[in-house]
């Protein structure tokens, strides 16, 4: 446990040139606590939570204080039994308190029975970003280290032409070849020269590619634990499982859909519910006519009561509300019908492209290895001096590209691995936040 959560603490401590050997776990588990997508996620989660609990203050007392103060210009006179009166005085204030107490409220009704879907649909969207950040994330990876192998084998093909141009060069200058070998070799080692300066460049916009991802410091040197036997595992799978639309994360976040929309016909069939709460105040005034007497004395008043409101007739509105929520849920159906439809599209098309690529890859790497073989007993025959020069060439050529082919077959192997566990809802998001 010290090893695996040691660089993490290296990285919350420092943004300078520090360097951190990681597998493919830590890497995602990095991810899930830095990644940008994956921080607005929880934002999000968090934001939803607190927009629930806003939603279910309404069941709690709601206090209210207000405080009022005028100066009569011209004070109200009527004329009463003869003579005018007079009423009121040229100051007045007023200290308010207010409490209010929801007894039948069917908005409050509705928020209550909708909180949990309401969080239910935040934990879904973190789960469909964890599970893209996890996909997106092992992609860049795998890129990155499978660049690292066709570097390898650029590097050894570099260190065997440089050999061979030496020894054509020498056999030239001893008389025994004519000039065209060493040049051939020459043209080689450029063309390799220039793939391998191909390769270390896109390494590095590939790194810089998986920070972006992964929320790492820029600054800040990465290098990759891997294994190429480890990466072989990783891309096999079973090709007889059965795919199940409700394992995926956008199926049950239609249900949770779905869900909310029926509620929500029948909070618009609430509407004829009525609204009952409780209130009481207490209320102190002031009056006098002269200001700074104003609060000498106060005359308080209190009342306690129950208020009802019956919606009686509203133009239909009522109704029409209730008629979109219905449609509502109609629409959510036919998504969830379609959605179907596309989960199973993915997965077929998903399980086309990963038997495909496993095939191809299976193909490349025999005929890497018939290749090798091939260039061991030319290069043997060269050095005795059966065949030529030109042979040893084609042989080494048609080497390299089967090496480098076997490298992105591997490649488009695990991508589509990747892409048929998402199909099947198979992949893993089981890592911890440390936020």
């Amino acid at each position: 446990m010290i090893g695996y959560l040691l660089p993490f603490s290296t990285f919350g401590q420092s943004t300078s040139s520090s360097s951190a050997s990681l597998s493919l776990d830590q890497v995602i588990q990095y991810a899930m606590d830095h990644a940008p997508a994956m921080q607005q996620a929880s934002l999000d989660q968090e934001i939803g939570d607190r927009e629930v609990k806003s939603s279910l203050a309404g069941w709690y007392p709601q206090i209210n204080a207000s405080a009022s103060g005028n100066k009569n210009i011209k004070l109200q006179q009527q004329p009463i039994g003869g003579e005018l009166i007079t009423f009121g005085q040229t100051y007045n204030s007023g200290l308010l308190l207010q409490v209010d107490q929801n007894l039948i409220n069917r908005d409050q009704i509705f928020a209550g029975r909708t909180s949990r879907y309401v969080k239910q649909q935040y934990d879904q969207n973190k789960t469909d970003v964890q599970i893209s950040t996890v996909v997106e994330v092992s992609k860049a990876y795998y890129d990155i280290l499978l660049t690292y192998e066709q570097l390898n084998i650029l590097e050894e093909n570099l260190l065997r032409q440089e050999k061979q141009y030496k020894d054509a060069k020498s056999r030239f200058e001893s008389g025994l070849v004519d000039k065209t070998d060493y040049q051939r070799a020459e043209i080689t080692l450029s063309n390799i020269r220039s793939n391998n300066r191909r390769a270390q460049e896109s390494v590095d916009a590939k790194i810089a590619y998986l920070k972006q991802l992964i929320g790492y410091p820029v600054e800040a040197d990465i290098s990759l634990d891997y294994s190429y036997e480890e990466m072989e595992q990783r891309a096999l799978t079973d090709t007889t499982q059965i795919m199940l639309p409700e394992n995926r994360i956008e199926y049950q976040q239609v249900e949770t859909q779905a869900t909310l929309a029926e509620l929500n016909t029948g909070y618009q069939k609430w509407a004829y519910l009525p609204t009952l709460s409780a209130n009481y105040n207490y209320n102190w005034l002031y009056f006098n006519n002269t200001f700074s007497d104003l609060y000498q004395t106060s005359y308080p008043k209190s009342s306690i009561g129950l208020t009802l409101s019956l919606p009686i007739f509203q133009g239909g509105k009522r109704h029409q509300d209730i008629k979109i929520a219905e449609l509502q849920q109609n629409k959510i159906a036919v998504q969830r019908e379609n959605l179907e439809k596309q989960i199973n599209t993915e997965y077929i098309t998903a399980m086309a492209n990963y038997k495909s690529d496993l095939y191809e890859w299976r193909t490349i790497k025999r005929n890497m290895e018939l290749a090798e073989e091939v260039y061991n007993i030319i290069k043997l025959q060269y050095d005795q001096g059966i065949k030529a020069y030109v042979d040893l060439i084609v042989a080494e050529t048609e080497l390299r590209t089967s090496q480098l082919s076997h490298y992105n077959a591997m490649y488009n192997l695990l991508a589509s691995k990747l892409d048929l566990d998402r199909a099947l809802g198979n992949i893993e998001i089981n890592y911890t936040e440390n936020n």
